[in-house]
């Protein structure tokens, strides 16, 4: 498999990869929907709430952090993690103008 030549694309095109590749699990559609719905900080019972092992929890809120879709903060021994409000609404601009870029409202493949 080659390597992906991203410093061929655009920054908008890389990030909007980047946060569709990060979406791509429904696990991970499941711990943002359940962030959004409490509406706060959650530190441990995202185990119990999504139905995974606690590694693989762990593997999934690594990758929604490293894109910035969430936050933690180390409480203690644990790390708690809310939805970054921020960088969410600059991915919801940013996917909206993506899906409104069209303006032809014919069906030219029909």
């Amino acid at each position: 498999m080659g390597v992906t030549k991203s410093e061929i694309f655009t920054d908008e095109q890389n990030t909007i990869a980047k946060i569709a590749k990060v979406l791509g699990h429904p696990a991970r559609i499941a711990i943002i929907q359940h962030l959004l719905k409490i509406e706060s900080c959650i530190c441990g019972d995202l185990v119990n709430e999504i139905g995974l092992a606690q590694p693989t929890i762990s593997q999934h809120l690594k990758e929604l952090k490293n894109t910035g879709i969430i936050k933690g903060n180390i409480e203690g021994t644990s790390v708690c993690y809310c939805i970054d409000t921020d960088n969410w609404k600059n991915i919801q601009t940013t996917l909206l103008t993506l899906f409104s870029e069209s303006n032809n409202d014919t069906n030219c493949c029909s």
